[in-house]
């Protein structure tokens, strides 16, 4: 048995990589049943300013496709607690990269409060969607 029943975790997921395998695969080893929030190209606009490479609908279908995601959602909005408002999930992984932001340790007290947990899972170091893109431009 595993120690979540619901886990639920979110991204970005462009120019999909080895660490967002690695981050898939850690949650889902953690719960029964993974959903996974796949940001919006109009949210990815908003918060990081630029466009995704691969469009909302392929990002998508490339996590369906993926042996540890169980259910995928669009992520419309950053608000986490609102998510677990409607997903009903009882953990939220979330890369150690996050550890300590400000957004997260505010999801951190909101989640305490209604026994959810936060789970921080190690950072693939040295591969990133942006370092692929900035490659891709370069070459």
């Amino acid at each position: 048995m595993k120690r979540f029943k619901i886990g639920y975790t979110t991204g970005v997921f462009d120019l999909f990589h080895v660490g967002h395998l690695n981050i898939l695969r850690r949650a889902k080893e953690q719960c029964e049943f993974l959903i996974v929030g796949v940001s919006t190209d109009e949210l990815v606009m908003k918060y990081k300013n630029k466009l995704p490479v691969i469009g909302h609908s392929d990002r998508m279908t490339i996590l369906e496709g993926i042996k540890y995601v169980d259910k995928v959602v669009p992520q419309i909005n950053r608000d986490k607690f609102a998510a677990w408002n409607y997903l009903n999930f009882d953990v939220m992984f979330v890369g150690d990269d996050w550890k300590g932001s400000p957004m997260f340790t505010e999801v951190e007290k909101k989640f305490f409060e209604v026994g959810v947990e936060l789970v921080f899972l190690p950072y693939t170091k040295g591969v990133s969607s942006t370092v692929l893109r900035d490659n891709v431009m370069i070459n």
